[in-house]
């Protein structure tokens, strides 16, 4: 299941969320709309990629720590291969034709997105004490773009909600199948600290490549709030990798992540590869992506035995409501821009958006058959030169 949305997720952290709705809230039903609202509220505070750490959330509700590794690796490790095969020049999107699948792809995330944020809509605002919320989110995060927009509007969700959505929730709703304990939030939490004051240390008490790379990419996903497109700038000024991957290189790789399906903090992958060479390049690229990913998964770890303790009040599951109707008005957000401000760029785009949104709503159709149909469009709009 998630390998199949590892390689048709495209359109970046906001069309993911899109996508996990899609396939595992409305057509599996792994989770409801509420406890998927939920997830995706508390992985928005916590640092490193949301959508990823919402991946490896469903895959532990459903399978366990199993599960939770396996959902990680089969969303995770296309994207991954696909950047070290860019890194020695084996994909390329380069040419009219690829342009064109990409533009189509861009442009089915819009209807990915907009389908997600219709369904959840439905949902999590209900009424139009949600439904204030939700507009007032949108407003603050299109008004303040990036991470602390993001996380402000949930924080005032939370405060609305609070103040505003009690009983809105009944106590009988199920609870998150977290199978986690307190001992294992306990401990993640301890490695987490531990790996982020220690990793530093051993790198200046061992210097060299491994060393610096774990501790690099640890850092940058520790400190990264709001997804990939954060992490670029921390990862630029990290010592380890500025001597080793030149800045053209870096963007290019940059850019090529933009365009494949995946988490965006793949593109830790193509770093790692380029900061060594031979034999070593392929482990230093694996070991890029784990340390990137880790310090996030470690902290969902950490919160999640709490969070069913917490709903329980009568106070936390207003202050919920609220968070949750921010996160409808975040993904509305989104939705316009970067998603439609970067994707519809002319009517070919357009076409292939509103064929997407058709497919999805009129044929239920799963998201992989959009995705299939808006390249095919895209490159079809290549061919006859409007794309």
């Amino acid at each position: 299941m998630f390998l199949k949305l590892g390689v048709t997720s495209f359109g970046g952290p906001v069309a993911h969320l899109g996508y996990f709705r899609e396939e595992l809230v409305a057509r599996r039903r792994w989770v409801s709309d509420r406890q998927y609202g939920e997830l995706v509220a508390l992985c928005q505070f916590l640092p490193g990629p949301a959508s990823s750490q919402v991946g490896f959330a469903l895959g532990l509700i459903r399978g366990g720590a199993l599960g939770a590794l396996a959902a990680w690796a089969a969303f995770t490790l296309p994207s991954a291969l696909l950047m070290v095969l860019f890194a020695v020049g084996a994909v390329s999107l380069d040419g009219p034709l690829g342009h064109g699948v990409a533009m189509g792809l861009r442009a089915v995330a819009v209807a990915v997105v907009a389908h997600a944020v219709w369904g959840m809509a439905r949902a999590l605002t209900p009424d139009p004490r949600r439904i204030i919320i939700g507009a007032a989110a949108a407003a603050l995060a299109l008004l303040l773009p990036g991470s602390f927009g993001q996380l402000a509007a949930i924080g005032i969700g939370i405060v609305a909600g609070a103040l505003w959505c009690r009983g809105v929730i009944p106590a009988t709703g199920a609870p998150l199948a977290t199978r986690v304990s307190r001992r294992a939030g306990f401990a993640a939490l301890a490695v987490f600290g531990l790996l982020l004051a220690g990793l530093p240390a051993l790198a200046r008490l061992v210097p060299g490549g491994w060393t610096g790379i774990a501790d690099a990419f640890y850092r940058a996903g520790a400190l990264v709030f709001g997804g990939g497109h954060v992490v670029l700038p921390l990862l630029q000024a990290e010592p380890a990798i500025a001597a080793e991957v030149t800045q053209d290189r870096l963007l290019a790789g940059y850019g090529a992540a933009q365009a494949l399906p995946g988490p965006l903090f793949a593109f830790a992958a193509y770093l790692g590869f380029e900061t060594e060479t031979g034999a070593a390049a392929l482990p230093a690229a694996l070991l890029a992506l784990v340390a990137v990913f880790l310090p996030g998964l470690l902290l969902l770890v950490a919160a999640l035995p709490f969070w069913n303790r917490l709903r329980q009040s009568a106070g936390a599951r207003a202050a919920i409501a609220g968070a949750n109707a921010a996160v409808v008005g975040i993904l509305a957000a989104a939705l316009w821009n970067p998603v439609i401000v970067s994707a519809i760029t002319g009517i070919a785009p357009l076409v292939i958006a509103v064929t997407g949104f058709l497919m999805l709503v009129v044929g239920r159709l799963p998201a992989w058959a959009a995705v299939v149909a808006g390249a095919a469009g895209g490159a079809l709009a290549a061919v006859v030169g409007i794309a």
